[in-house]
């Protein structure tokens, strides 16, 4: 029996770099998370050989040096690396960043997104759904980046709506976490996991820093009324090929009963 409240792992405030999940623990096949918190003033030189990651910044104020030029980023900005780039990230106030990490094949470049709430609605800017589970997407890392595996971005539900909805699955070709913020107590959103096609059968209480896997199976989610569900969104392909984003599975439970409506 999979042991899918295991899945929801709430993440560290403690200084640091953290690994959240990943193939050491079993946990995941192809996807790392990983949480970065930085004290203000404080810097992190970071540097790997063999999987490119994306950072996002969920809260605070980062100066990116790569090939010692400096960017400055702010909360919802993000930055792609790949494997064999050094990059160091100095804060310049608290900062906390939410990264994913995979396998690098040797086709992504480093690649930094300002965020943008003001573009038009395109590749980086989508919305997805209809009422009750209309929601916001925002590509940091879209499928047209050059990138070996990873894909990644945010969505904001309506408010007290459902995400991810219909309830899909993709995981013969990716596998998902789902990173939380800006839904701090007593605000929360209730994430859902399930193997079995229209029988979902756990539940999982999310705020600010929790993290759920979605190695498999099914995953709805949905805010508590008043609030929007908020969350960064690491999609890591099983191999380059299967790097889509349109490989998802809606649960044939779901579809057939608004069908029936």
């Amino acid at each position: 029996m999979e042991k899918l409240t295991d899945w929801k792992i709430p993440t560290s405030n403690e200084p640091g770099m953290h690994l959240v999940a990943g193939p050491e623990d079993g946990k995941t096949k192809s996807l790392w998370v990983y949480r970065l918190n930085l004290k203000a003033m404080e810097e992190f030189v970071f540097f790997d050989t063999s999987r490119e990651f994306s950072f996002s910044i969920i809260g605070g104020v980062v100066t990116l040096y790569h090939e010692d030029k400096p960017s400055l980023l702010h909360k919802l900005d993000s930055f792609y690396v790949p494997a064999n780039r050094k990059v160091t990230i100095k804060a310049e106030t608290n900062a906390v960043l939410y990264i994913g990490a995979a396998i690098d094949e040797g086709y992504g470049k480093f690649y930094i997104n300002l965020f943008n709430s003001e573009l038009p609605i395109g590749d980086t800017k989508q919305v997805h759904g209809e009422k009750p589970f209309r929601r916001d997407v925002y590509m940091t890392l879209g499928p047209k980046v050059a990138a070996s595996r990873l894909i990644c971005g945010f969505t904001w539900s309506d408010i007290g709506a459902w995400s991810s909805w219909p309830p899909h699955q993709h995981e013969k070709d990716l596998e998902e976490a789902y990173c939380y913020f800006d839904m701090d107590a007593p605000s929360f959103g209730i994430h859902m996991s399930y193997l079995e096609s229209g029988k979902p059968d756990v539940c999982h209480i999310v705020q600010s820093g929790d993290i759920v896997l979605a190695p498999k199976g099914y995953h709805p989610t949905v805010a508590c009324p008043l609030i929007r569900n908020c969350y960064f969104w690491i999609l890591a392909a099983h191999s380059h090929e299967s790097r889509r984003y349109d490989l998802a599975i809606n649960d044939p439970a779901y579809v057939q009963q608004r069908e029936n409506i």
